[in-house]
Formats: structure tokens, C-alpha cells, sequence
């Protein structure tokens, strides 16, 4: 189907939909209790609605799962995570501020870390919670645990999802943060539908249960000309080559909003609790209509969750109006500077699969054109998240 037709039969993914969370003022609160739970952290209220670090160790038997979980073995890491207050104190409000949903409930936690969500559920009223970790952070979470007296409650199982064996048949509820950059680097989505398909219960909770996708786009001249353009002429020697790898390379940075020249638009929904794996492979139309006169350099992605099934809807953005997250956005940058005048629109589509060779990293086919006064471009380019 051509893009034009596509868009005018997709009526939906015309704007991006501004959801509103509860919010309130998300003011530390030390010694928590269920009763004096802390306040959601989400950050949509002001909003228009990870790749890690490589592992140095270049040991040639280690595959690139082996070098993700690895990843995940540094504190640093979770330290980042942990004081992301708007992920983390999000979640910890779904969790104090909705007991009914995990008193005496099984928990599956995916993914977890140092143990803090499983902590969370443990501490809400949970019967049981199995917190299954693959890097080495589980004997880490397993001293947590013991430390803050839950041993009896919190159960850490070390190994990939989809090897271990849980103690029990079914759970009640799963959890996990496995949102990436991009929503879907590093393609621990799968990872929870497997356990999805396997131990949850029917009529059981997937949290977050939803997720959704957004593109903008944004003017960047100064950040494009000082690291893409530079490689045209360095120093009288022509190193373009360099060039075309950086262009195909997405940058995760913090967008300024001041920079934003378009609406947003929703490019994706995905209903954690009935997707199927396949469903995270798609290929989605936009049209951004431009807002003022002004160039365009780069578009711009980023991602809304959502937990639907608390008391009132919660969740938080990563976007560029709202709080700034560890996710930051994914910026696309463009072969083309794109001269566009208010009112004028760049359409296309964009494609988004995991990598064939490793599977945590993400291919992305950009296709836009813009039919513009002063500006006439149509263009493919090929993106790749690692």
C-alpha cells in the first residue's frame, strides 16, 4: 500500500493522544508505609500526550546475550535506574497506592535487578514474589532481600526466563521494567511474553499492561554540523565514510523542546497483556505537519507506558515536554536538511525489527518525503540501534 493511502486510511495514528495521569507532587517521602505511600512521579501531566555500555571483555566464546546480562552485573547501572525517580518512584506508587491489586498475589518480577520492585510488591501485601534475575546482580538481590527481612516472601531464581523453573504453576502477576531505548532495544519485551504465555493466570495482570511509541521532529543544526558534517573535511582529509556510519547510528540524548517544529504522533500501541511476540516487528505511516517555519535535521522518538488497572490511570513519559527520564530520546538524524514552512507536512513511514543476527539490537527503515515550497525530498534510510 502506498504511503499517501496508508495514512488516509489510519486515521488514528493522525496525532499523538494526550493521556492524563494522576499527578501530584512527587516529594520524597523516607520510611514509607503503605498508608503514607509517595506520590506518582508521572510526568505525562506536562507532556503533548537503554543500549548499555559494551563489555570490554572480548572473550570469543561469550555471546551477545551473555555480553547484555554482563552489562547488567555493574551497579552502575542500576544506580542510573534506581535514581530515575519518574520510572522508579512511578513504580512504587502503582504498587503502594493499589494494595488490592497484590495483596495475597503471586508475583513473577522479570528482570529484576537489584530486587526493588519485588521489594515493592513484598512490602504491598504480596503472598509471594519470585524475582528472577540472569547477571550476577541476583546474589546481590538475594542479600537484599535478606537484609531487609523479606526472605520469607522474595524467592531470587539466577538464569534466563526461559530456562528457569519456577516453584509454582502459575502467578498472579507479572511485572518487570523491560522498557529500552526506543521502547524496544534490547528486546526484553519477548522475555516477558514468554512468561506471559507460560505462568500467568487467566484474567492475571501484566504491569505495565501498555506502551506506546511517538515520533516528532526537531530542528538541530549546531549538534549535526559538530558531529555528523565534521566528518566531510577533518583537518583537509575527506573521512565521509565515517559519516555515513554515524548517520546510521541513532543517538540517545535529551531533546530540547524549544527544537521541536511538528505535532507528535503516535506511531505504535502495544497491549502488553494480549500482543503476541510478533506484534513488536511493524511498520507504521506519520505525517508531521509543521508548526512554525523552521528547518528540520532530525526526527525525534520516544515512549509513554501506562498501568490501566490501577485505582487511577498512572504511568509516565519519556518524551521531550515531560521530566527527564534515563531513557532520554532516540534521535534520528537526516540525509537531508528539510526547509519546511508552517503547515506543511513531512510524511512516510517507519519500519521497526529486531536485528537477524542479534536480536537485541533494532533495524529501523525510515521513509519520508516532503513536498514543500521551497523543499521537495523523498528519501529511504536505514537505522540501526546497538
Amino acid at each position: 500500500m502506498d504511503v499517501n493511502d496508508s495514512l488516509n486510511s489510519t486515521s488514528t495514528t493522525d496525532k499523538s493522544t494526550k493521556i492524563r495521569f494522576e499527578y501530584e507532587d512527587d516529594e520524597y517521602i523516607e520510611d514509607e508505609t503503605i498508608e503514607e505511600a509517595p506520590t506518582e512521579c508521572s510526568n505525562l501531566e506536562e507532556d503533548s500526550v537503554m543500549c548499555m555500555p559494551d563489555d570490554s571483555n572480548t572473550d570469543s566464546d561469550k555471546t551477545s546475550a551473555d555480553y547484555y546480562f554482563d552489562s547488567y552485573s555493574h551497579f552502575g547501572i542500576h544506580e542510573e535506574m534506581l535514581k530515575d525517580v519518574v520510572r522508579t518512584k512511578t513504580y512504587q506508587s502503582v504498587i503502594y497506592k493499589n494494595p488490592f491489586l497484590f495483596k495475597d498475589k503471586v508475583v513473577l518480577d522479570v528482570g529484576a535487578g537489584t530486587g526493588i520492585l519485588s521489594l515493592f510488591c513484598a512490602k504491598a501485601g504480596a503472598k509471594h514474589v519470585y524475582a528472577v534475575e540472569c547477571s550476577s546482580m541476583a546474589d546481590m538481590a538475594e542479600e537484599i532481600v535478606k537484609l531487609n527481612n523479606f526472605s520469607n516472601v522474595i524467592t531470587v531464581l539466577k538464569g534466563k526466563v526461559e530456562e528457569i523453573e519456577l516453584p509454582v504453576a502459575q502467578v498472579n502477576i507479572i511485572i518487570s521494567e523491560w522498557m529500552g531505548y526506543f521502547l524496544v532495544y534490547e528486546n526484553m519485551l519477548k522475555t516477558v511474553l514468554y512468561a506471559r504465555d507460560k505462568w500467568l493466570v487467566k484474567d492475571g495482570l501484566v504491569l505495565p499492561d501498555m506502551a506506546s511509541l511517538h515520533l516528532t521532529a526537531i530542528e538541530d543544526a549546531d549538534y549535526k554540523e559538530d558531529k555528523i558534517e565534521f566528518w566531510n573535511n577533518v583537518y583537509g582529509f575527506d573521512m565521509s565514510c565515517i559519516r555515513k556510519q554515524a548517520l546510521s547510528e541513532p543517538l540517545v540524548d535529551t531533546v530540547d523542546q524549544k527544537q521541536i517544529v511538528t505535532n507528535c504522533q503516535l506511531l505504535k500501541t502495544m497491549d502488553i497483556s494480549k500482543m503476541a511476540p510478533e506484534d513488536a516487528t511493524f511498520t507504521a505511516p506519520f505525517k508531521l505537519v509543521a508548526e512554525r517555519d523552521d528547518y528540520i535535521h532530525a526526527l525525534v522518538a520516544y515512549f509513554d507506558v501506562s498501568f490501566t488497572k490501577c485505582h487511577k490511570l498512572m504511568g509516565f513519559s519519556t518524551g521531550p515536554k515531560s521530566r527527564v527520564t534515563h531513557w532520554k530520546q532516540t534521535v534520528l538524524y537526516l540525509e537531508d536538511v528539510l526547509t519546511i514552512c508552517q503547515g506543511e507536512a513531512v510524511i512516510g513511514a517507519m519500519t521497526v525489527a529486531p536485528n537477524k543476527k542479534n536480536p537485541r539490537d533494532v533495524d529501523i527503515m525510515l521513509k519520508y518525503s516532503l513536498n514543500g515550497r521551497h523543499c521537495q525530498v523523498s528519501r529511504t534510510q536505514y537505522f540501526r540501534m546497538r
